[in-house]
């Protein structure tokens, strides 16, 4: 049921959100859209940022489209292998039971999303505008680094390549991943891990937002979600280093930037500070 359709899973991710906009902001996450909102309408740099951040999204959904067109590219993916060796292979047969499948797959497909769009939300609710900005810097400078790599510079996913002897768990809790999610990601996109960057990026801007509930939080998602990678057979451990290196200067560069764009504002509320 969970894994049905994109409506199902859509739902699923705006339920996990509003949780984590509670749990985060200690406030109702009504008010939470509302201030997002109310930021929308009355900055016209966040406007402007959002709507680029939505272009950029959109950019990467073209991005398969693109690579069709691409012809005689090298295929990097048994370097790849020749590099890990039997890495991703130990660690899933290591790990391998089903309620650990279960809780992956959850954290993979739909906590990603929740994390994502419940950062802002709580920066909204925290009045943190500055944190707001951030986070809509940080998604786009790690697409527009991880595009190009996609384009120009093919893995593919562990499980893909024969010769690594990975099993994809996936489809053991989500036998139609392949039509029903697969559109929206191609199967040789794996450098940088982009579910590592932006996981590990909200993280970041969690912890130094000082919001201490919301910062356990995300660091916890993004360490299972970071575990997920692995243990579906997606991600080469090359792949995961190299979203954690782009999630650390997509991080950086987005902080500054958004201090910037929001010269006066307060220090950020750590609503929740106390575990």
């Amino acid at each position: 049921m969970l894994y049905h359709s994109m409506t199902t899973i859509s739902m699923f991710t705006a339920g996990v959100t509003l949780l984590f906009i509670w749990f985060g902001s200690g406030k109702n996450p009504f008010v939470a859209g509302y201030s997002f909102i109310r930021e929308l309408i009355t900055s016209r740099t966040f406007l402007i940022l959002f709507l680029v951040m939505v272009g950029v999204l959109l950019m990467n959904s073209y991005e398969l489209k693109w690579e069709a067109h691409l012809t005689n590219l090298t295929d990097f993916t048994p370097l790849f292998h020749q590099i890990e060796g039997d890495f991703v292979k130990n660690f899933q047969q290591f790990f391998h039971w089903r309620p650990i499948t279960e809780i992956t797959a959850f954290f993979y497909i739909i906590v990603l999303q929740a994390l994502l769009i419940a950062s802002m939300g709580i920066y909204a609710a925290d009045k943190n505008r500055t944190y707001v900005h951030a986070v809509c810097y940080t998604v786009i400078i790690n697409y527009v680094i991880a595009i190009p790599f996609y384009l120009f510079f093919p893995i593919h996913e562990v499980w893909s390549y024969a010769p690594a002897g990975v099993s994809f768990y996936m489809h053991e809790v989500f036998p139609g991943f392949d039509t029903i999610y697969r559109p929206l990601s191609g199967i040789d996109n794996c450098f940088p891990s982009l579910h590592t960057s932006i996981s590990v990026s909200m993280a970041i801007l969690a912890v130094r937002s000082g919001n201490k509930r919301w910062a356990a939080c995300a660091v916890l998602s993004a360490t299972i979600i970071v575990f997920a990678i692995f243990y579906m057979g997606i991600h080469w451990l090359i792949d995961m280093s190299g979203g954690l290196v782009l999630a650390v200067v997509a991080t950086s560069l987005a902080i500054r930037l958004a201090e910037r764009s929001t010269p006066r504002l307060r220090a950020p509320h750590a609503v929740g500070s106390s575990l």
